[in-house]
């Protein structure tokens, strides 16, 4: 017989957690959700007492959450391949692990990706809301015209697992991928024919720029009003990674002023607020963080977050511990 649940193991689930990962949970833990509305204030007060927080790139995991659930919080499973919600110095003074769930998302957000790249290389979005709104009139020549992707070069900032996979997915598309790194990735330029390059050479030379690498102090606007001015004046910009990569405000005068030809953004910087700028910039493909938005995604991420908290609850090495 299964143990009383207010002896059992207390998980607090920040938000909300599909049930391929909650009923996994729920089989050794007494599981706690939080909501889809869920206040930081209402966070620290289901907190005390909790052995293992999963949290979501839209909740922060700080001092003040990490004190509210006391000395016998284990670990932090992050919903997410980003974990840039979570303070890591906090936790590792706490002795908390933290966690992500990386590689089962990897395809689904490669894939939207290169869905952004065609949506906004040939202009789909405004083209949709004109005949939407009764504003076709008939063929112009002259109109919606936008980028042709084959032949393109391709810039894929960041090679790690979704910026490899987008890659490969453009390889068919592709005059030539280049690529901006910390280190070498010989086995993609073997695939690919991927060249390394840096990140001001990237930027000049690519037709299309597609951001890959995680959300940190380093990176934060790493595409701002200079980069952007070095683009191509046809050039499209996606960014599928964390919305801290990119300066809204400078993208969005960019695009007005016809500095660059497109973007497409499916992350930004205080979600889920969208800049207004954004919202009314030209030639602006936006979407609402979808990313990893498959079933098959979703819920691998979810068992993944679960097997996360329930192997540091029992006194394992988490499989994705990342602190």
């Amino acid at each position: 017989m299964s143990a009383p649940a207010d002896s059992r193991r207390r998980v607090l689930v920040a938000r909300i957690l599909l049930p391929a990962g909650k009923e996994l949970l729920a089989e050794e833990c007494e599981v706690v959700e939080g909501g889809l509305d869920v206040s930081g204030e209402r966070l620290r007060e289901l907190a005390p007492g909790v052995e293992a927080i999963v949290a979501d790139p839209t909740v922060p995991v700080g001092d003040e959450l990490l004190d509210a659930a006391g000395a016998g919080l284990r670990v932090v499973a992050n919903f997410a391949v980003g974990y840039d919600n979570v303070d890591l110095e906090a936790c590792r003074r706490r002795g908390v692990a933290v966690t992500n769930t990386p590689g089962v998302l990897t395809n689904a957000t490669a894939e939207l990706a290169l869905a952004l790249t065609l949506a906004a290389a040939r202009r789909t979005s405004e083209a949709e809301r004109q005949l939407r709104a009764g504003g076709w009139v008939g063929w112009d020549p002259g109109e919606h015209l936008g980028l042709e992707l084959s032949g393109a070069t391709f810039g894929v900032v960041g090679m790690g697992r979704i910026g490899r996979r987008y890659a490969e997915l453009v390889v068919p598309l592709a005059g030539e991928i280049l690529y901006a790194s910390r280190s070498r990735k010989a086995d993609a330029e073997r695939a690919l024919g991927a060249t390394q390059v840096g990140l001001a050479e990237l930027l000049r030379r690519a037709d299309v720029v597609s951001l890959h690498v995680p959300g940190s102090r380093e990176t934060t606007h790493l595409v701002g009003a200079s980069e952007l001015r070095a683009m191509r004046s046809h050039a499209v910009l996606v960014n599928t990674a964390r919305g801290s990569l990119v300066d809204a405000r400078a993208l969005a005068e960019a695009l007005r002023a016809g500095e660059i030809g497109a973007a497409g953004l499916d992350v930004y910087e205080a979600e889920p607020s969208v800049p207004a700028g954004l919202l009314d910039a030209p030639r602006c493909v936006l979407l609402p963080h979808i990313g990893s938005a498959t079933r098959r995604a979703r819920d691998a991420m979810a068992r993944l977050a679960a097997e996360n908290v329930l192997a540091a609850l029992r006194g394992e090495e988490p499989p994705n511990r990342v602190a």
